[in-house]
């Protein structure tokens, strides 16, 4: 480890354990309030689009514009994150969510509304990926460290259902515009608590160690403008696709520039020096990490999904109210939560193991659901048991991904982990809706409509397909883990294509190649 991370490392053990507490509180806080704006906008986009006059592609731009936005810009907020330390970004971030959402509130245009919730996705963005960086650098015990994360996770899946609820409650009782005031204003008070809270000597960046300060030529501006770009425009692509039609062109263009500025991307990346390039290629070469890439796009793809589907025909079939309907979707982030604080089964079992439970929970929720969700009378012996084990199950696979993905690289790379890693779950989840509602629809076409259940559990049957092949690759290519040294920065360069005549590999990363015991 190099002396800069060293330091960092031994001045975070010697925090008290209230400062650490608060600070976690803190950061928990700021990935609550990243899932809480996403989940009660969705209740409150009906009654925005006849207050504002908004046709329904306008409205759905609400909601996608902020993802949109949110995982286009995850990977350079991580390389800030790395470069020049993670505590002014998340300041930053949570503080400026905090002023869009009361912005928000008291706009009366629609394309203003729209521009702000983009930018909101902006500032969360910023906030997630340092937020991660905080908690490696503040926890560095592994036991520790693995809580913290579980804990972060889980509070991420309440949000998501307190969203609802509180969300359906500000439609009903009082005024959408309520929906952004209150997160704005928790967001400005974690946002100042944070300047105090976070600890000065965590907004150390990644240094070389002949230098003192960073330098802004370690951050790939080009190649990070490239990437953003063509994740853009693939999620809008992905995003238009299930409402415009696959072959339109408003689809194809997009999905073909995407495609072509990722080859650029890779091709630019090659002729950087290594140590400069925004997703280092020696990274793919961390054991595991591909494949927990891999496992990142299913957890919030599988949350999605249930959301929709039920929550749809719960008020659209069964006419349940929004209320009552959110209701019925409490365990799904209950038993979320509870699971989070599984961290220490790392302590007793290999990830892989853990993962693989997780999946396979996951799938035997899904085939209930997909079987015997159809019916108003099913609930509570087909789909409430089904909610608690598929969710328990998907917040297994989610919390043990996140925690043994940080154990695969070095601390100086936390912010870029965690910005792919939040950036897979993002893109898992607006790909994966996209097609399962394409198939829901098309199968509806055949078989009686959205009044009957046959679409949806096409779609059901669609995500445990999925599972099935993250069941696969977890098995054929996670490999157990071991105490070994540390490979020499020439056997990197080797095993990675990269040359280090190029530019010098940091003695961080070639901490990263050590499997670490879990």
């Amino acid at each position: 480890m190099s002396p800069d991370h060293t330091l960092v490392e031994e001045s975070s053990r010697q925090l008290p354990l209230v400062r650490k507490l608060l600070l976690l509180l803190v950061l928990c806080f700021a990935q609550f309030l990243d899932a809480f704006s996403m989940s009660t906008i969705l209740v409150a986009v009906p009654v925005l689009e006849r207050s504002m006059g908004m046709t329904a592609s306008q409205g759905v731009w609400i909601v996608s514009g902020n993802q949109l936005t949110f995982a286009s810009t995850l990977l350079v907020s991580g390389r800030i994150s790395d470069v020049y330390g993670p505590r002014l970004p998340f300041i930053g971030g949570v503080t400026a969510l905090g002023l869009l959402s009361l912005g928000a509130g008291f706009v009366n245009n629609k394309l203003a509304l729209i521009v702000l919730r983009s930018l909101s996705g902006i500032a969360c963005a910023m906030s997630i990926p340092s937020a991660l960086t905080l908690i490696v650098r503040v926890f560095p015990d592994p036991a520790e460290q693995a809580r913290a994360i579980g804990i972060f996770g889980g509070c991420g899946a309440v949000a998501d259902v307190l969203g609802f609820i509180i969300g359906a409650i500000f439609v009903q009782l009082a005024s959408y515009r309520w929906i952004f005031w209150f997160v704005g204003m928790v967001s400005l008070v974690v946002g100042l608590s944070s300047a105090f809270v976070v600890p000065a000597h965590l907004a150390k960046a990644r240094q070389d160690h002949e230098k003192s300060v960073p330098n802004w030529r370690d951050l790939d501006v080009v190649g990070v403008a490239i990437l953003t770009v063509s994740l853009i425009l693939f999620i809008f692509a992905v995003t238009t696709g299930s409402a415009r039609g696959w072959t339109t062109l408003m689809v194809l263009i997009p999905l073909i520039v995407s495609m072509l500025l990722t080859i650029a991307f890779f091709f630019w990346e090659a002729l950087l020096p290594v140590e400069k390039a925004a997703v280092p290629p020696y990274m793919w070469f961390y054991k595991n990490f591909s494949v927990l890439l891999i496992v990142a796009l299913f957890p919030f793809l599988w949350w999605t999904v249930i959301y929709t589907i039920f929550m749809k025909l719960w008020q659209d079939v069964f006419h349940w109210s929004a209320i009552s309907a959110v209701a019925h979707t409490l365990p799904l982030g209950i038993i979320a939560f509870a699971t989070s604080f599984t961290g220490f089964l790392t302590r007793m079992f290999n990830p892989k193991w853990i993962i693989l439970l997780g999946l396979f929970m996951a799938s035997a929720g899904t085939t209930t659901l997909a079987l015997a969700g159809g019916e108003p009378d099913n609930y509570w012996p087909f789909v409430f048991p089904a909610f608690l084990v598929g969710s328990a199950g998907t917040m297994l696979a989610f919390t043990h991904t996140n925690i043994a993905i940080f154990q695969t690289a070095p601390t100086s790379m936390a912010g870029t982990v965690g910005a792919m890693f939040n950036g897979a779950l993002q893109l898992g989840s607006a790909i994966g809706l996209a097609a399962a509602i394409s198939i829901e629809m098309s199968v509806e076409v055949i078989h009686g409509g959205p009044t009957k259940y046959h679409g949806r559990a096409a779609a059901l049957w669609f995500i445990l397909g999925i599972i099935a092949t993250e069941v696969i690759s977890v098995m054929w290519f996670y490999h157990k883990t071991t105490n070994q040294p540390a490979l020499h920065s020439e056997d990197i360069a080797k095993d990675s294509g990269c040359s280090l005549g190029k530019g010098r590999i940091d003695k961080d990363e070639m901490e990263a190649t050590t499997e670490h015991s879990v």
